[in-house]
């Protein structure tokens, strides 16, 4: 093009020049004749010195030469320029054999990128490596991508290997206490990136088995399928921690975006993640917690684990009812749950557990948290039911190192296997902390020290064991059950200071008293985990501590709460927070529901129960505080009266799985007569106490008093008055034989 615009330049003055030659005759010979030639358009030509008809010839063959080398030099161009593409394509096609041939050093690669869920496994021991899969080459973006034969792709390549289209990925069988069970995913090195990856030939497909827990169906879910690979920058991908049994934590990645996350391994998240899956087949799911397993029920832990017969009962976590039934404590076993790494692939969606790690940051306007690595993962909608931490003495925590090493804070599964352990080498154990958890204890460790040299103390700053709940005529005739079952009893107790000496700890006491033992259990409560309140700008109840939600668990538009760490609005008994089992089940499940448009609201009255071994247990609903008036209507109790045989009659050993299902819809009262006011302490068997608050019913417990318990929630429901509730008492049917 250069090339014709200077010769038009140079040929346009002598076009110039001969238009006006023309032009100039044409005008000499009409004046000759008289008049103008009509054929001439004076008006489109130029000016210009006058020439001959010479000029008028060189003119025509000039402009017919310039037509021509135009022509010409167009189609050399585009020859040329078809040429030179196909030799560059030819120099493309050609380019990964030079590659394997011409290059054999070994690559460097500055950034490696994360291996995609869609991406073949690390070998396996037993697969066969006669028979490699093929490896796609990515160039750039204005190159094909060439694939190339296994032969090739053993030599080290310098382009990035990247699948294209690779086989649907399954994954691998799962162990036991094993979240996502694929093979460790570790980034190799150039000289280990030359050998040829092989995929497992037989993996077994995760199976959804028959819900144990929580009776809230879920669909299947089916084996994910991984998706195409595109050869393109990979989202980032994060890494995902699993264990088994007491095997060091594997790598995984994740991606770095889920539909529904879950922060929070406990028994609300599981039932928010089954309830999303009910109404949302096809949702992914996952769930981060700090905890290396997935999630369990907690109340075995201080409870029937501790009866348990199996040596290796902190291995297998496996404990029989008082029914005689066996069961894991985990919810489901690792089957029910897909890999991590294969959650954002997964065709039918399914639940997965993020295992080890910590939210330590959340952004509600970015929608998303960070975790204690650093990594982000960034979600639709968000769950938190993060539970709560144990609380500690504050003359503890200033003791020093030596007494907190020696000190157990009841949380965990790591706290059961620890204080099993210690309650075996050990001569002395103190029990600070007479409410639920600390009385379950003392009457646990009490049972072994039976069988051993084991003394199991247990002290608190109330009369009697769970002086707070109970009225104080039943909390001292549990005293004396608790004592039966070899634990010694320091009531009215307030601990001055702990000190660690001559191998003993000593706990002064502020009345004087010196208590010597070789551990100490901390059971004085549990403190919500509001850590996430700051960074998310979420309100904190200053009352009840927890995140403060609406009816619908609600903290924000797109953030729910549930467990131990919401604090609702009840619309019977107003503002509250819960540390139960129940309350955990429901209102996860509940959360779950709002989290797929439910739109529900909370109105549960959730229950808790307390077993004080297999012979006396108690169930409870509402507001249940001994500094309320309280009436209580007791009867003998009969063989079939004890925690052991409710849950042959009801088939589990989680009571509240029964209980929460059930309704009361017209209870029909005894007509056996009821004796009058509160019977002699040793006929303390079996019963019911009110606790009244203005008159009205705000809380009910059963004592051995089982299945009962939808009676018990229609009675606050209705928040009437009762002018006689020995009346009241006989639609629990306590006095039948």
């Amino acid at each position: 093009m250069l090339k014709c615009r200077t010769l038009w330049r140079t040929l346009a003055p002598l076009a110039r020049t001969s238009s006006t030659v023309c032009r100039q005759n044409a005008r000499r010979a009409g004046l000759n004749n008289g008049r103008l030639p009509a054929c001439v358009p004076a008006a489109h030509m130029s000016t210009a010195p006058a020439g001959g008809g010479r000029e008028n010839q060189l003119y025509v063959l000039l402009v017919g030469a310039t037509c021509v080398g135009g022509a010409i030099y167009a189609y050399r161009t585009v020859k040329g320029d078809s040429q030179r593409y196909q030799d560059r394509i030819d120099e493309i096609s050609s380019r990964p054999l030079k590659t394997f041939t011409e290059e054999p050093a070994t690559p460097t690669q500055s950034e490696p990128p994360a291996p995609s869920p869609a991406e073949p496994s690390p070998p396996a021991p037993d697969a066969d490596p006669a028979d490699p899969p093929s490896v796609w080459i990515a160039s750039t973006a204005e190159e094909p991508a060439v694939e190339a034969s296994p032969q090739e792709a053993a030599e080290p390549a310098a382009a990035l290997i990247v699948e294209e289209e690779p086989p649907a990925a399954e994954p691998a069988e799962a162990r036991p206490g094993v979240v996502a069970e694929d093979e460790p995913v570790i980034e190799a090195s150039p000289e280990e990136a030359a050998e040829p990856p092989v995929v497992e030939p037989e993996p077994s497909p995760p199976s959804e088995p028959t819900p144990a827990e929580l009776t809230e169906p879920v669909a299947e879910s089916e084996p994910p399928a991984a998706e195409s690979a595109a050869a393109e920058p990979a989202e980032p991908q994060l890494e995902a921690v699993t264990e088994s049994g007491d095997a060091s934590p594997a790598s995984h990645k994740v991606s770095s975006h889920t539909p529904y996350l879950l922060i929070g391994g406990g028994t609300a998240s599981f039932a928010a993640a089954r309830s999303i899956r009910a109404r949302d087949p096809g949702a992914r799911v996952l769930i981060v917690t700090d905890e290396l397993v997935p999630p369990y029920m907690r109340p075995p832990l201080s409870k029937e684990l501790w009866f348990s017969d199996d040596p290796s009962v902190t291995e297998t976590l496996r404990f029989k009812q008082w029914n005689g039934k066996e069961r894991s404590i985990y919810f489901q076993p690792p089957s029910f749950y897909i890999n991590a790494e294969e959650l954002g692939s997964a065709e039918n969606g399914g639940v997965a557990v993020l295992t080890g790690k910590k939210v330590v940051h959340m952004d509600v306007r970015g929608n998303k948290i960070k975790l204690d690595d650093d990594t982000e993962i960034s979600y639709d909608k968000c769950l938190i039911a993060t539970g709560g931490v144990p609380r500690n003495l504050q003359v503890i925590e200033r003791a020093g190192e030596e007494v907190m090493k020696r000190t157990t804070l009841f949380r965990k599964v790591e706290d059961f296997k620890s204080l099993d352990k210690v309650s075996r080498n050990v001569k002395s154990i103190t029990i600070i902390g007479g409410g639920f958890l600390g009385s379950e204890l003392a009457c646990a460790l009490g049972r072994r020290s039976t069988e051993s040299d084991l003394e199991v103390i247990q002290m608190y700053p109330e009369k009697g064991n769970m002086g707070k709940v109970l009225p104080e005529y039943l909390s001292n005739w549990t005293t004396e059950k608790v004592k039966k079952e070899g634990v010694k009893i320091i009531s009215e107790a307030l601990v001055k200071s702990v000190v660690s000496k001559d191998d003993k700890l000593e706990i002064q006491l502020k009345d004087g008293r010196l208590v010597k033992t070789d551990h100490i259990v901390a059971a004085v409560g549990l403190e919500p985990n509001v850590d996430l309140a700051k960074s998310a700008g979420l309100e904190v109840d200053s009352d009840f501590g927890g995140f403060r939600v609406n009816a619908e668990l609600q903290a924000r538009s797109n953030i729910w709460v549930a467990g131990d760490a919401a604090c609702f609005y009840d619309i019977r008994l107003g503002r509250r927070r819960v540390e139960h089992h129940d309350h955990a089940v429901v209102s996860g499940r509940l959360a779950g529901e709002n989290m797929t448009g439910a739109n529900k609201p909370y109105w549960h009255q959730s229950m808790f129960w307390s077993d004080l071994g297999p012979d006396v247990g108690y169930e409870a609903i509402g507001i249940v505080d001994s500094s309320l008036p309280t009436v209580g209507v007791f009867a003998k109790a009969t063989a079939k009266d004890t925690p052991k045989a409710a849950t042959e009659e009801s088939g589990t050993g989680i009571r509240s799985e029964s209980e929460t299902e059930h309704t009361a819809s017209s209870p029909v009262a005894s007509s056996a007569p009821s004796p009058t006011g509160v019977q002699h302490k040793d006929e303390y068997g079996k019963g019911v106490i009110f606790y009244l608050r203005d008159k009205v019913v705000v809380g009910i417990i059963l004592w051995n008093v089982f299945n009962r318990m939808p009676i018990a929630r229609k009675i606050i429901k209705d928040g009437e008055e009762h002018a006689d509730l020995n009346e009241v008492a006989k639609l629990f049917n306590i006095h039948d034989d």
